[in-house]
């Protein structure tokens, strides 16, 4: 992509009501205006608010909203150049249950308000092979996500990454975690449903070179503050 390509993305994401995009200065250490108040001022209705994490050109949020008008659904990312193409969809097709949010997850709490969240969907995230902080199933991550998730609220992963399937079902044993589902290979299986089986550009790629796609589901039900596993993969 060029740079005027960017530029102009740019540009046209300032025109989009479904997306938001606060400045670092309105989120580091502070609590933005939006917080708690998502179904209020974004969605105008009461329904579930479904978010998903690190959802890049917002395939997964624009399909599940398509499949379940009754739930709201927000895509977070960091690179605007990549929301662009969902916003622009959402907008094109008059899509009410659908917004974007661009943000960098660390600052997620100053954006979400207490039990305002009912699902969180992780899609093929990056498994930071060195970096176990930096993954979006850290403890550190699940701590934040537990602090607007819904009492019930469900969190699930969706990947092509062995390590980080694994590493996630570690971190639940870890907790005590309930966890509600676990599969190493939805299509091989028979697994992927009408939601699993929704396919991003990139899932499309990793299934042409032979890789199984992961799924897990689970609640962060344990009150204590969640640690890393005994041994860390």
């Amino acid at each position: 992509m060029s740079g005027k390509d960017k530029l102009r993305k740019f540009r046209e994401n300032e025109s989009f009501g479904c997306l938001l995009q606060p400045a670092n200065e309105d989120v580091i250490g502070k609590i933005h205006p939006i917080r708690g108040k998502w179904h209020e001022q974004m969605f105008h209705n009461d329904n579930p608010i479904v978010v998903e994490l690190g959802c890049g050109k917002g395939e997964y949020t624009i399909a599940l909203a398509q499949k379940f008008p009754e739930k709201n659904f927000i895509g977070v990312d960091i690179k605007g150049a990549r929301l662009w193409k969902g916003a622009k969809y959402a907008t094109e097709h008059n899509m009410t249950n659908v917004a974007f949010l661009r943000t960098r997850i660390e600052f997620i709490e100053s954006l979400f308000g207490p039990c305002e969240i009912a699902e969180i969907w992780i899609t093929f995230a990056d498994p930071q092979p060195k970096k176990a902080k930096k993954r979006l199933t850290n403890p550190l991550f699940l701590n934040r996500y537990r602090n607007f998730l819904s009492p019930d609220g469900i969190v699930h992963l969706k990947t092509d990454s062995t390590l980080l399937y694994e590493y996630t079902l570690a971190v639940v044993e870890q907790n005590r975690m309930t966890l509600l589902e676990h599969n190493n290979d939805i299509y091989g299986t028979g697994r992927a449903d009408e939601i699993l089986s929704i396919k991003t550009y990139y899932e499309a790629q990793f299934l042409e070179k032979g890789i199984s796609i992961k799924y897990l589901s689970f609640k962060i039900d344990n009150g204590s503050p969640l640690i890393e596993p005994a041994i860390v993969l």
